[in-house]
């Protein structure tokens, strides 16, 4: 497997880190851009990190992790986004309860790291696949890393313009993109 490969397979492995970068920038506009900035960071780390796990445990967990990586995948992403409909909802049928709520919800790193994992499952596969056609790893992780982390930036820069334009049904917009995210995990 060729470094350009590798690349598209980085693109593709973002696909969710990208989207949920979009959804959180929408919801935290507000965060100081150095806690904006862990996004891509987690993101592009746990992408790097999952195919370096599936190629070091081989078949171990595999198909367990396999198996039931979808029903993970919407149990974290539909929870949290589950969350973020409901206090969104919140806010556009009694605007007059306190501040915006966009302006008071905090990205914790407890969010992140579920976030993190949730988005990178399938990367773990992948690295199963990789060892399989004994692709060099550490190269290949790296990419797929880096690939991400670049990702989350446009995706942040993206997510930055669009929040503000959506007001207070960002948080909702939001919320939906992330159990729509665990909606496909599970049924891909």
């Amino acid at each position: 497997m060729g470094i350009g490969e590798i690349l598209l397979l980085g693109l593709a492995l973002s696909a969710d880190a990208f989207s949920v970068t979009i959804s959180n920038s929408f919801v935290y506009g507000s965060e100081s851009r150095r806690r904006l900035m862990l996004m891509p960071l987690f993101f592009g780390v746990f992408q790097g990190l999952m195919p370096l796990l599936g190629y070091a445990l081989g078949g171990l967990a595999a198909e367990l992790i396999e198996r039931y990586s979808g029903v993970v995948t919407l149990v974290i992403l539909g929870i949290i986004g589950g969350n973020m409909v409901r206090e969104g909802v919140d806010a556009i049928r009694h605007p007059d309860e306190g501040d915006d709520t966009r302006t008071g919800a905090h990205l914790t790193l407890a969010t992140l790291v579920l976030q993190a994992i949730a988005t990178a499952i399938d990367a773990f596969a992948v690295g199963v696949s990789l060892r399989a056609q004994s692709v060099e790893i550490l190269s290949a992780s790296l990419i797929i890393c880096c690939t991400t982390a670049a990702c989350c930036v446009i995706a942040l820069a993206i997510g930055r313009r669009l929040g503000p334009l959506l007001g207070d049904r960002a948080e909702v917009v939001g919320g939906l993109v992330l159990i729509g995210i665990g909606l496909r995990a599970f049924l891909s």
